[in-house]
């Protein structure tokens, strides 16, 4: 007589593990967190919006509304007929595009030297480059101005760009430690195949690089835009302004009248900054990519 095996019982589902069943909860508190942080830091430029395109006795009233009561767009309009923005913008553009191309060539030239050549001596070399990042740029202030006035060249546009020819020592950094991911294999077949160093330059590292190329271009665009201190020691000319330093003039004139048009200060001050927010979101995607993987290397 045959006996029937009893199936065993079915195992009950696990329950679910304490760091799953908290992800949801936290992913919302992240959520959260990311959305009032983007609040907070968005709330600057939102205000200058706003308040760009209110009337002259409300440019600084009910700071805390995103909307512009009355709304006055006439402003963007008069900005144009206050100040020469458009030679000013291609001042700007001018000088900022030069500035950005000449220091992240040469810095990308410094930089190849530094992660393919080994030579006895070369982490104390790196090391000095580095150190000068530790320089105020007041300790060179003078000086800088006293090589440039000595070869006349003060009163032009050359002193904006032209030290960028020289490599930057931040610029030099980020460039090494993307270079040294590079495999060193791929340097040595082009010297197989008979490269020169210029050819491993131009040819390798400059396209495997692409990404901490347009963030070093990027990040020094910027600065370049925004910089008030070297325009305002170098031009006399109005002619030869750029952005930040014709705001600066346009200030001094609506001071020295008795009339602080503020809501054209502040109008101009949304047209500087749009293009740099334009030029942003075009290179998001090598600009993430950059930071990224030279965070990687090295």
């Amino acid at each position: 007589m045959t006996t029937l095996r009893q199936a065993p019982p079915a195992a009950e589902p696990a329950a679910p593990a304490p760091d799953d069943a908290a992800r949801p909860t936290r992913k919302i508190f992240f959520l959260i967190v990311l959305a009032v942080a983007s609040a907070i830091l968005m709330y600057p430029f939102v205000w200058l919006v706003s308040a760009s395109l209110k009337p002259r006795d409300r440019t600084f009233s009910d700071p805390f509304l995103p909307w512009p009561t009355p709304f006055r767009p006439e402003n963007y309009v008069s900005v144009w007929d206050a100040a020469p923005m458009l030679t000013w913008l291609v001042n700007t553009l001018v000088v900022g595009v030069v500035a950005a191309l000449a220091v992240t060539l040469s810095s990308a030239f410094v930089a190849f030297g530094f992660a393919y050549f080994r030579f006895r001596g070369r982490g104390l070399l790196f090391a000095s480059v580095l150190g000068t990042m530790m320089l105020p740029g007041a300790v060179t202030l003078v000086p800088t101005y006293l090589i440039w006035n000595s070869v006349g060249l003060t009163g032009t546009q050359v002193p904006l760009w032209a030290a960028n020819l020289f490599g930057s020592a931040f610029y030099i950094f980020l460039l090494r430690q993307f270079l040294l991911g590079v495999p060193r294999y791929v340097f040595e077949a082009a010297r197989v195949d008979g490269a020169s160093y210029l050819d491993l330059f131009r040819r390798i590292a400059l396209p495997l690089s692409r990404p901490a190329l347009i963030i070093a271009f990027v990040f020094e665009l910027k600065a370049s835009w925004f910089d008030l201190m070297k325009p305002l020691i170098y031009l006399q000319d109005p002619a030869l302004y750029t952005l930040p330093r014709g705001l600066k003039a346009v200030v001094d004139q609506f001071y020295q009248g008795g009339d602080p048009k503020w809501e054209i200060v502040l109008a101009a001050s949304v047209i500087t900054t749009l293009p740099l927010i334009a030029i942003f979101f075009l290179g998001q995607r090598y600009f993430l990519q950059g930071i990224a993987t030279t965070g990687q290397r090295g």
